[in-house]
């Protein structure tokens, strides 16, 4: 279990995060949402240990991990995968994958991963992580090396940006098939109404704060109002 406690964070005298608390149980999904500008990607690299809080606690099944750097905290159990995925020359996908895992995986391992994200390591293997690879296909071999991490919780910044329709639609199947097969939780920044739609419980980051939380059944309506009248709390009036 992941617990976010009275995290605060300023930068250039902005205050981006303001007393967050928040707890991300074990075998969840939770969709991280709201405005542009909330604060949503500053929490997240909180949790993998790219930025510090300037006050607060991130504890990981007890343990502070707020004095650890980002490598510590992988290896604690925090997996991150980045808004835009890092693209290396000279590298294969089964260098990535190998290098992921901590050692050298079998064919069976590396077929078996790439499967679970919707790739056949056939066609993609002994690729090299360059250019020659699209967006879609960047994501899901990013997602599978968070996978052979087997992170505790595994965050996702808008893994749906840059990517074509058919590609979000695979990757919405991935999210979906590791949501009912794993019990790590998973965290997955996204305004992507059909992401929002799988997730067990949806958060609301607008202004540095915690707004709405709960689960998707109850959170999600209202995500989607269209009530002229609704109250100012609405996330409608959100703009985002």
């Amino acid at each position: 279990m992941l617990e976010i406690r009275n995290l605060s964070f300023s930068a250039q005298g902005r205050t981006i995060l303001n007393d967050i608390n928040l707890v991300i149980p074990d075998g969840k999904l939770i969709c991280l949402t709201g405005p542009n500008g909330g604060g949503k990607t500053t929490l997240a690299k909180m949790i993998a240990g790219v930025e510090k809080p300037d006050e607060g606690r991130i504890l990981l099944d007890g343990v502070d991990i707020v004095p650890m750097d980002p490598t510590e905290r992988a290896r604690a159990g925090i997996g991150y995968a980045f808004q835009q995925p890092v693209r290396f020359k000279g590298i294969t996908v089964r260098d990535m994958l190998n290098m992921a895992a901590g050692k050298d995986l079998t064919e069976e391992e590396i077929a078996d991963v790439l499967r679970e994200v919707g790739l056949e390591a056939g066609a993609y293997v002994d690729r090299a992580v360059g250019t020659h690879l699209s967006g879609g296909e960047i994501k899901r071999i990013e997602i599978a090396t968070v996978l052979l991490r087997h992170s505790k919780v595994s965050v996702f910044d808008e893994p749906e940006a840059g990517i074509d329709l058919w590609s979000f639609n695979n990757l919405v199947r991935v999210f979906e098939n590791i949501r009912d097969r794993r019990d790590n939780s998973l965290v997955i920044i996204s305004h992507q109404e059909r992401i929002l739609s799988i997730a067990d419980e949806i958060v609301m980051i607008q202004n540095g704060k915690v707004g709405l939380r709960g689960d998707r059944h109850t959170i999600f309506p209202r995500l989607l109002c269209k009530n002229d009248n609704c109250d100012p709390g609405c996330p409608r009036n959100a703009n985002f």
